[in-house]
């Protein structure tokens, strides 16, 4: 008899492919797709808020800035991940168009549905990236941010930003009024 319950792993090839056309994305870890769900109107306008600004910060240098439709890749999960925003610096980066290796600052927009995996399982196979410098947790609807940096021993530091506080990306050398992350949104 068979188990309805198990779901068939698919490889990477397919899941890249079916990325390509699907109506919705995807994240995949070890040969498992998980479909991802909208975000509402606090979490866009909070991800739109941090894609400008660093576009602006970056814009002339070495890195890059991506919003919401690029993957990054997790070798060593065997996962792909479409962070909320993300950086890379790294030149190799550029060669590849359908997802990244190296991103440098992963910032992810909180949502309910996805708040306690955000923290949990992928930070842990985020942490596995050598290039991973910040880790970014941010509420969509009201001032609190969580920045994790990775220390010079390798393990990772919270460094909570104060409701009135700057928000320091150091990885790339970024500040800015928490203020302005949040322009827009009605906080709650």
């Amino acid at each position: 008899m068979t188990n309805t319950a198990e779901q068939a792993r698919i490889g990477i090839d397919d899941y890249l492919a079916g990325e390509e056309t699907a109506p919705i994305k995807h994240e995949y870890v070890a040969g498992e797709v998980f479909a991802m769900a909208g975000a509402g109107e606090a979490h866009v306008t909070v991800a739109g808020n941090l894609f400008a600004l660093l576009r602006n910060h970056v814009r002339g240098g070495p890195c890059r800035v991506y919003i919401a439709d690029m993957k990054v890749r997790v070798e060593q999960a065997d996962a792909f991940y479409y962070p909320d925003v993300f950086v890379t610096c790294d030149p190799a980066d550029s060669r590849e168009k359908r997802f990244k290796r190296n991103p440098t600052l992963v910032i992810e927009v909180l949502s309910d549905s996805t708040a306690a995996f955000d923290r949990g399982a992928k930070f842990a196979h985020y942490r596995q990236l050598d290039s991973l410098l910040e880790y970014v947790l941010i509420e969509p609807e009201r001032p609190l941010v969580d920045i994790f940096r990775r220390n010079a021993e390798g393990g990772w530091v919270l460094h909570p930003v104060a409701e009135d506080g700057e928000l320091v990306f150091a990885a790339v050398d970024f500040r800015c009024p928490l203020a302005a992350v949040y322009e827009d949104v009605a906080l709650g």
